[in-house]
């Protein structure tokens, strides 16, 4: 497997970056990581940097390949979760530092992710969003029940309001876990903090990320997102990885989308756009 990974993190109208970045790499296997330490709390940029040491730790003493990557990966996040406690407690005086997590493992050809928090993870396929975790937050509850709409989102009064996080308390937060899922040449997997994801279109994103280098785009979007929201812009991070090139393993399955995407300049966008998630759904219905 080729691949090309890119990073940025940018302060922002902020004292401290409490956003932090990892991706580590193990015998074609990659491990890609992002934490955003809660904001307004002593500490955030403690806990987020304790969720890298750990997950760095858990990865590299872990036997390749995994052999069950969704329970390495709940409980590497949980012993996160502990580990932040316990650094908290050891400051004096004591705090409750907490920070996000965004967890992807990829390797022989396939991606799983985990999550805690509101930052996320987008699957990329020709510029489409196939993917998105849902935020554990009290707005996405909402907008997942349908009470309010996507664009009431963003102005909230409670949108920084998070439901889980790792750190803050003893008790042991929920992770959600993907399944595995088949990765295609060409895809990008994207993890981001909300400083970046939220005054961006998710469109907008795709199109930018595809375009070039993948560092490139990444520190082009970062840059937006913190002249969209000067002078109020929070902590902006990403880290990504582009597949460059897969051995051919389930490629007779997949055919038809990847002639979509590689053929996506040529068409309509919105129609290839609809027709590549229309695809990507019935191939992956029950993976994710």
């Amino acid at each position: 497997m080729q691949y090309v990974i890119g990073k940025s993190s940018r302060l922002g109208n902020r004292a401290i970056n409490q956003d932090r970045i990892a991706a580590l790499e193990r015998d074609n296997t990659v491990m890609l990581v992002l934490g955003d330490g809660l904001g307004g709390r002593v500490g955030g940029e403690v806990a987020a940097q304790v969720l890298i040491d750990t997950v760095a730790a858990e990865f590299q003493a872990a036997t390749l390949p995994i052999k069950d990557p969704k329970k390495f990966l709940t409980s590497t996040l949980h012993r996160a979760h502990f580990a932040v406690i316990d650094e908290g407690q050891s400051k004096v005086p004591p705090v409750n530092p907490g920070t996000t997590a965004v967890l992807c493992l990829i390797q022989q050809c396939q991606a799983w992710w985990a999550h805690v928090g509101d930052s996320r993870l987008y699957l990329f396929r020709g510029s489409v969003p196939i993917y998105r975790t849902k935020d554990h937050s009290y707005v996405e509850k909402l907008y997942q029940k349908g009470e309010i709409s996507h664009d009431k989102r963003a102005s909230h009064p409670l949108r920084n309001y998070m439901t889980r996080c790792i750190g803050l308390s003893e008790g042991v937060p929920e992770v959600t876990v993907s399944n595995a899922v088949v990765l295609h040449a060409g895809d990008v997997l994207m993890l981001c903090s909300d400083g970046l994801w939220e005054p961006l279109e998710e469109m907008e994103i795709g199109s930018k990320i595809m375009d070039g280098r993948i560092e490139d785009a990444l520190d082009l979007l970062a840059q937006q997102a913190e002249e969209k929201t000067y002078p109020n812009s929070d902590n902006t991070s990403a880290v990504a990885i582009q597949i460059m090139s897969l051995q051919l393993v389930g490629r007779a399955i997949s055919d038809g989308i990847e002639k979509q995407v590689n053929q996506a300049s040529k068409l309509d966008p919105v129609k290839n756009a609809v027709d590549v998630i229309e695809q990507t759904f019935k191939l992956y219905k029950d993976e994710m």
